[in-house]
């Protein structure tokens, strides 16, 4: 169960979801709105986390957290002005940058990094009794891939095709969230599911600990060089689930990409620059809220090569005197 300090944390920075428009004023307040991601994964509390620290300590600055799809639906959030900051998947920002794939119809979106957070682990969850042992035993299953306008359902995507699977036809799929798509294993509804998320994912982590239910993850590091063939080498890499995480006996190597932090190109310098200097700041307490706030670190944040920074996050890092020049 969380504590009653995460609860009372995460409703202040939830506490202003209703009526409240993005980037808007009331009185001299200036009211932001961040994207995050459903409420099964790490976006949305840690998004809370996030817009209750802007509320509490930067002057006439409000913050409110919004239940979202994630990185994709966040990104356009972000162009259309509806959204003020964001979370999202490296890849997903750097498709966004560049109008790839879920942006080639959308357009480019001029978001820029304020801080790599932590890195998203590419789950693939099945029962534990399963014959499903490999991303390549998908091929016959029926699969949740992730919600639509999601992150997980991009990186989903491209471990199928760089394992040689295609969906609907070697692979049925459906569009499930982390919370649905733990549901429909445990109901038998389906076989297994993508998660991409952060460590421990709640809805992964209350299906572990299901009465008469054992889990098993799935490595999804075996595409990793295919996707590298494909994506380059700046994105994906490999990373490991540790089994204790989650009460199982083994470690789970897989596929991961970097957590950002991100705002539009439009965001003020001074107020980017605050953002980002907040986060760091007040950095202890964002791991009291979860524990990925924990791999918040100076010495990872201004390490993504997949989009720009904004210039207010590089005066941060600048004068502590960690970024590099590219």
């Amino acid at each position: 169960m969380p504590s009653a300090r995460w609860v009372a944390t995460l409703m202040l920075g939830l506490g202003l979801v209703a009526g409240c428009g993005s980037g808007g004023s009331d009185g001299g307040v200036r009211r932001l709105s961040i994207a995050t991601g459903g409420t099964g994964g790490v976006f949305y509390p840690y998004g809370g986390g996030i817009a209750s620290l802007i509320s509490a300590h930067l002057d006439n600055v409000e913050a409110t957290a919004e239940v979202t799809a994630a990185s994709v639906d966040n990104l356009k959030f972000l162009a259309r002005g509806t959204s003020d900051l964001a979370f999202t998947m490296a890849d997903t920002a750097r498709d966004a940058v560049i109008g790839r794939d879920e942006f080639a119809d959308f357009g480019t979106v001029p978001v820029r990094a304020l801080a790599v957070l932590y890195p998203s682990f590419a789950h693939l969850v099945t029962r534990a009794d399963s014959r499903i042992a490999s991303v390549e035993d998908l091929r016959g299953t029926l699969i949740s891939t992730g919600a639509a306008g999601s992150g997980t359902a991009v990186l989903a995507s491209r471990i199928l095709e760089a394992a040689g699977l295609a969906e609907g036809t070697d692979v049925r799929t459906q569009s499930l969230g982390p919370g649905q798509s733990a549901d429909a294993l445990k109901d038998g509804k389906i076989d297994a599911f993508f998660w991409s998320g952060g460590l421990p994912t709640a809805a992964v982590l209350d299906l572990a600990n299901t009465p008469g239910l054992q889990i098993r993850l799935v490595p999804t590091d075996g595409v990793l060089p295919r996707l590298e063939e494909i994506y380059g080498v700046s994105i994906y890499y490999r990373e490991t689930i540790p089994g204790r995480v989650y009460g199982l006996e083994a470690d789970t190597p897989v596929v991961a990409v970097s957590n950002l932090l991100v705002a539009s190109d439009a965001m003020s310098e001074d107020l980017a620059y605050d953002i980002t200097k907040l986060l760091f700041e007040r950095q202890p307490e964002l791991a009291t809220i979860h524990p990925q706030g924990r791999d918040l670190a100076l010495e990872t944040a201004a390490g993504t090569t997949a989009i720009p920074y904004h210039p207010g996050a590089i005066r941060y890092y600048r004068e502590q005197q960690v970024w590099t020049e590219r």
